[in-house]
């Protein structure tokens, strides 16, 4: 394994085939953790991220290994092509963002298990919450622009 940005995260990789993308570094809240470049524009699939109504990228870095949580600790901002701490981060913290927030109606749902007060529980995209689950999140303009449409 080669790390894509070794000085700012890295992915663990656990023996039950798990892994997880963690920092190297502390972070502030609010902090650039790193852009979201050389991407390849694709279909929907599991492993891309949505970056507008019908575009989907393929990441092309250990980005895809960032997993999800109903409580944050980053933003995948598409809208501003960068991934940013939510909060304070210190080294060696997990890296998860909230899928809904790109994802309009995923290719590959699946059941949360982060035990966030606000958890989803069912991971399929915001297409399937409510306003008020999706009110504590920040949203990309695709996905927000969507959720008013409703």
């Amino acid at each position: 394994y080669k790390p894509t940005h070794a000085d700012r995260f890295v992915v663990k990789f656990a023996d039950n085939l798990t892994s997880k993308l963690v920092t190297t570094r502390a972070y502030a809240a609010g902090e650039v953790i790193a852009p979201i470049e050389g991407v390849t524009y694709a279909a929907k699939r599991y492993t891309t991220v949505q970056t507008g109504l019908n575009e989907h990228v393929e990441l092309n870095s250990d980005l895809v290994y960032c997993n999800h949580s109903c409580d944050p600790s980053v933003i995948f901002d598409t809208d501003k092509m960068e991934v940013r701490a939510v909060r304070a981060m210190a080294e060696g913290d997990e890296m998860t963002f909230f899928y809904p927030a790109s994802e309009w109606d995923m290719d590959k749902p699946f059941d949360c298990w982060c035990g966030a007060t606000q958890c989803v529980k069912k991971v399929q995209g915001a297409k399937y919450l409510t306003a008020e689950q999706l009110a504590s999140f920040p949203l990309m303009s695709h996905i927000q622009q969507q959720v008013d449409a409703r």
